[in-house]
């Protein structure tokens, strides 16, 4: 096991829905939950649907807030594209390439879970990339 983990937590508007999302869909393994929340482990991190008592609303693009992995194997962010193509999930924007024939060249894709929470799923071509390659300066797309 790392010798830490990361830590979530995110509103959602029903539990019984989240645990069918986060489980069936992105494969989480259900932990501990009581009748206002349910700790899940995504991909060896802990993430923590918390029941929202006001109205969840839909962002207006990716920025400035979302969450997800970055998978050191792309064989794994390829069984997770189509895992969530073949169950139907809600892509918020489809698989593409970024920055492609640069250091920071890497595969993602968006999903958004029924409470419009959104979730990016990254493979990096170059590991450098993932906290590195400071001399460039480009995050995310310009347009959110």
């Amino acid at each position: 096991m790392a010798t830490t983990l990361f830590h979530l937590a995110f509103p959602v508007s029903d539990l019984a829905e989240a645990k069918a999302y986060y489980a069936d869909g992105l494969g989480c393994e259900i932990g501990r939950e009581n009748a206002s929340s349910v700790i899940m482990n995504l991909y060896g991190h802990q993430i923590v649907a918390h029941l929202a008592h006001e109205p969840l609303m839909p962002q207006r693009g990716v920025y400035p807030r979302h969450f997800g992995v970055i998978f050191i194997d792309e064989a794994d962010w390829e069984a997770l594209l189509e895992r969530s193509q073949r169950l139907g999930l809600r892509f918020y924007q489809p698989p593409k390439e970024r920055f492609v024939g640069t250091p920071l060249e890497h595969r993602t894709f968006f999903l958004e879970d029924p409470f419009y929470n959104l979730m990016e799923f990254k493979f990096y071509r170059h590991a450098s990339a993932i906290f590195g390659q400071a001399a460039f300066a480009q995050i995310g797309d310009t347009a959110g």
